[in-house]
């Protein structure tokens, strides 16, 4: 199967580039993501038969062209990925680090003479932002409209703490279109392939 796998893939590359086109360009005239056709040249995953038939109308071929192999091209080795628990230490590792430089703040302030308890807050919106951060990198943004949605909250949370005194809470009224956009913005998903 992985021999096939890479004939495909080999084949796909070979009739796209001789056609002068780019992977978008291929993924639009099939309906797919562009990363689905990437996937595809890579030999990490295998068009259905439908799909197949379409690649063939397109370049002037049959299945059965597709299928067999006209050259000896190998897919490049697969990118490697940080185990999970790698990725949770690391994390867990900065967000500690941040916590901790707040508190080092909060003492120093408190040394000096003044308990600054917002450097506290403060740490939240810049733990949000590096989770988020990290999360895009390495679950590919699994929780990104979420994370969003609470970035934004914490930063307007930090600025009403922050002059507390004036009671703006009238700031929070941002968040109702905050969580439209990111409803609509989840809903311009690529299709699934």
């Amino acid at each position: 199967m992985d021999e096939l796998r890479v004939t495909i893939a080999s084949n796909i590359i070979d009739l796209r580039t001789k056609a002068g086109m780019t992977q978008l360009e291929l993924a639009e005239k099939l309906n797919y993501s562009d990363k689905s056709v990437s996937k595809w040249e890579r030999a990490e995953a295998t068009p259905d038969v439908f799909v197949l038939k379409n690649i063939g109308e397109i370049f002037g071929v049959t299945v059965d062209y597709l299928l067999t192999s006209h050259d000896g091209w190998t897919p490049p080795p697969a990118k490697r990925s940080l185990p999970k628990y790698l990725t949770d230490t690391i994390t867990s590792i900065v967000i500690v680090g941040i916590w901790t430089i707040a508190l080092l703040l909060f003492i120093i302030f408190w040394l000096m003479g003044d308990m600054l308890w917002i450097v506290f807050i403060y740490a939240i919106p810049i733990s949000l932002i590096t989770l988020l951060v990290l999360s895009s990198i390495w679950e590919g943004g699994r929780y990104v409209y979420y994370m969003v949605i609470a970035v934004v909250f914490s930063i307007i949370a930090t600025i009403y703490f922050t002059f507390y005194k004036h009671n703006w809470w009238q700031l929070f009224l941002l968040m109702i279109p905050t969580v439209i956009v990111v409803y609509l913005t989840s809903r311009l998903k690529r299709p699934k392939t």
